[in-house]
């Protein structure tokens, strides 16, 4: 498995593409924005585009789906079926699925949003905006932060301290980092 990484600058939002290596597939995690430099990524290598997965539906991280389903036939993943209508395969709780020969769990995480889903492939969470370095996703009452914290100590911090965490903004981070210096979840 490689994966690319890449920024949209406008809602400063991370996008990435997971490609299979054997097969050449691969899927774009919260396509934000489509640029140019991720068509000419896909295209030049010859990688087929199959899937997309959304972690919540925040334009932010779905914006760039108009663009994708203009290109390519891709199912989207989601726990939102309104993110890219009749054509959005949606998703709910506790899972697996495959796409471009990868092997994907899901689990709901809501707290950020209602339908925030955070995705493990591999030893790699892509998280959205459940879990980002040092801090968790903003929330909108005490009760959200606090099933919020549940989820990310019961699901997220339950994963091996070397798991990698891509979250919807910033740098990337580790399951034992946050456990050890994110205070808001940290029970060391």
């Amino acid at each position: 498995m490689k994966i690319y990484f890449h920024m949209n600058l406008n809602k400063i939002s991370n996008c990435y593409v997971v490609v299979n290596e054997v097969d050449k597939k691969a899927i774009i995690i919260d396509p934000g924005k489509i640029t140019t430099k991720i068509i000419d990524q896909i295209e030049d290598e010859g990688y087929e585009l199959c899937a997309a997965l959304i972690t919540h539906n925040h334009s932010g991280h779905t914006q760039g789906l108009k663009t994708l389903r203009k290109i390519y036939d891709l199912t989207v993943y989601a726990a939102d079926g309104f993110i890219a209508g009749a054509a959005t395969r949606v998703i709910r709780g506790d899972g697996t699925i495959k796409a471009a020969g990868l092997n994907i769990s899901y689990f709901a995480l809501p707290g950020h949003s209602a339908d925030s889903i955070v995705y493990k492939i591999g030893n790699v969470l892509f998280t959205g905006d459940t879990i980002e370095n040092g801090l968790i996703g903003s929330t909108y009452s005490n009760y959200a932060k606090k099933m919020l914290i549940t989820g990310i100590r019961q699901k997220i911090l339950t994963q091996q301290d070397d798991t990698i965490i891509m979250p919807g903004h910033g740098p990337l981070s580790t399951v034992g980092a946050e456990s050890m210096f994110n205070t808001e979840v940290s029970e060391r």
